[in-house]
């Protein structure tokens, strides 16, 4: 008999005859002899409805009565899901979160998952019941509150269960068939892989690709548990996310596939001056007002003044936030002004080997080159290349690269008419 995880994302969900489909799936791989335990996210567009309810009372709603009304969304899928299956004839169980035995840091919105305590599911299991968990949520033992895990909580949830209960498998149901070398809406022709590494996914989700949530590869690939994303709209094999032994003993750059990334903005403090600490300061204001920094460039200090430019890229949303807490160290540290620039797109190429000869790195900027893209700032790692340009350059830009590293197919990827994706 096989464990086997099964997490299925909110278009999976949107609709109770998209909520019977999961259902029969489910079923199906429970009468084929398996034991199945269930994570689901909310209802199509439900948590920003619940967002929007709550904002309408005040700007900034409680954080803790915030995440009391957020965790009711999957609660809601997960119960509905619970009534299709038994109405299939299957026995079923719907547990919240805390009633799985998940618990988590104090943080409201933002919790990380510290232990899973998963004896409440083996019970269910042993009774031969289909086990499903709503996602996103967790129990602060200090606190005695429920808190939710932020961006790609789901998919974490998902993870962590599949370690605590040793599963097999953890199966990522999504609207797309599997992870691509590119995002199939830019380019047409890309690739269905049939397996990543843990590496190589964190660095494609790192440079946004929305297929799987960074923190939810890292718990993964931490705890050893093998992912399968599939589509939840089709039966195509998806892609295996795994370690890998392939490669061994080789210098050779392998290259996965062409990543992009719209959602952040640039913000530059300009006239910093070059003294030891400055730019630590600077990044400390930002880290404390919550700032997730993907890239921070110093360039060179000026001949005359001894002073410099440092530019921030982070996500759009904490882009406002870290520029107020960069002017407040205006009068401690004497810089001349700082900037905001949200028309920019972060594009990246990843592979292995990537620093192991200039081959890589040559083709990636000439390529970029002969597309007319501008680079705005470039950051280079073991199995990363990452630029960033004017999000409208974004497009061309990927595509340009994706034909550049021979990643180009002969058959254009489907794009699923429920979802457009």
């Amino acid at each position: 008999m096989v464990l086997i995880v099964q997490k299925y994302g909110g278009s999976s969900v949107a609709g109770t005859d998209r909520i019977r489909h999961v259902a029969e799936r489910v079923v199906a791989t429970h009468r084929e002899g398996h034991d199945v335990v269930v994570v689901l996210s909310a209802m199509g567009d439900t948590t920003d409805e619940l967002l929007d309810l709550a904002r309408q009372f005040t700007p900034l709603p409680n954080p803790r009565e915030l995440d009391v009304l957020c965790t009711a969304g999957e609660r809601i899928s997960n119960a509905l899901a619970a009534i299709a299956i038994r109405a299939l004839g299957e026995r079923a169980c719907s547990l919240s979160g805390p009633q799985a035995g998940v618990f988590t840091t104090a943080e409201y919105g933002n919790a990380q998952i510290v232990e899973v305590s998963p004896q409440r599911i083996r019970r269910e299991l042993d009774r031969g019941a289909i086990v499903l968990v709503a996602g996103f949520q967790g129990l602060n033992r200090d606190t005695d509150d429920i808190t939710t895990l932020g961006r790609g909580g789901s998919d974490t949830t998902a993870i962590a269960l599949a370690a605590a209960l040793k599963a097999d498998v953890c199966e990522i149901y999504t609207d797309v068939d599997g992870v691509y070398s590119a995002d199939p809406r830019i380019v047409p022709n890309a690739a269905l892989l049939d397996h990543i590494t843990y590496e190589a996914m964190q660095e494609m989700a790192a440079a946004g690709s929305k297929v799987l949530a960074l923190r939810s590869v890292e718990y993964a690939r931490r705890c050893g548990v093998p992912i399968h994303v599939r589509s939840s709209f089709g039966d195509k094999p998806g892609t295996l996310v795994s370690a890998s032994t392939d490669h061994l003993g080789t210098e050779q750059s392998t290259i996965t596939g062409v990543a992009h990334d719209l959602s952040g903005a640039k913000v530059t403090v300009t006239g910093v001056p070059n003294h030891p600490g400055t730019v630590g300061r600077l990044v400390r204001a930002v880290a404390d007002a919550g700032g997730e920094i993907d890239m921070v460039v110093q360039n060179a200090v000026r001949p005359a003044g001894g002073r410099t430019d440092v530019t921030f890229v982070l996500p759009r949303e904490g882009a406002l936030v870290a520029l107020a807490a960069l002017r407040e160290t205006h009068a401690e540290i004497g810089f001349e002004e700082v900037s905001h620039d949200a028309d920019v797109g972060k594009v990246s190429v990843i592979g292995t080997g990537m620093r192991a000869g200039s081959g890589a790195t040559a083709t990636f900027c000439e390529t970029l080159a002969a597309a007319g893209v501008n680079v705005e700032i470039m950051s280079m790692s073991e199995i990363g290349i990452s630029v960033l340009c004017r999000s409208g350059q974004v497009a061309d830009a990927v595509r340009a690269l994706h034909t550049a590293f021979d990643l180009d197919t002969t058959e254009a990827a489907p794009v699923h008419a429920v979802t457009g994706r």
